[in-house]
């Protein structure tokens, strides 16, 4: 009976293993990624505000299936270890402490996403691109300032 049980044990591995060989490849679809050709429609340089080392480049376009994105070059950086650093798209660079009250509920921000890391980024836009949208603001929330902003032209 001995002999049964420990054979029984021994013989739950190969229960576990499949004997096809045959591997299933998983695709994963990133909607957050523009399909085919960036179209860029306005770019800009982002210039570095509060003592941060924001750097890099700024361009709004549209992808092959008229998709819009914010994308960020492979060379932009700025201060992450403060907290979340917002993306937004605004209609000016001025008095950024007014427009971000949130008491103000201003209609000339939109929110495009959170900086996750350095480097190129592309945030999907949930409607087309606003011309009335002149800057993109890096901004700070935990600390109440902008850490950059790019004029688009």
């Amino acid at each position: 009976m001995k002999k049964i049980i420990v054979l029984a044990f021994l013989a739950i591995p190969f229960l576990f293993c499949s004997c096809d060989d045959t591997e299933v490849e998983t695709m994963v679809v990133d909607t957050s990624l523009p399909h085919g050709d960036f179209m860029v429609v306005t770019s800009g340089q982002f210039m570095a505000q509060n003592g941060t080392p924001t750097a890099g480049s700024v361009e709004i376009g549209t992808d092959s299936e008229d998709e819009a994105f914010v994308r960020f070059s492979n060379n932009f950086m700025t201060e992450l270890g403060t907290g979340t650093v917002t993306v937004y798209l605004s209609t000016t660079n001025e008095d950024l402490n007014e427009v971000f009250s949130p008491e103000n509920g201003n209609q000339n921000l939109q929110l495009v996403g959170i900086v996750q890391r350095n480097g190129e980024h592309f945030f999907k836009l949930n409607s087309s691109i606003d011309a009335k949208y002149t800057h993109v603001i890096l901004w700070c929330a935990s600390a109440g300032i902008p850490f950059g902003n790019a004029e688009l032209m």
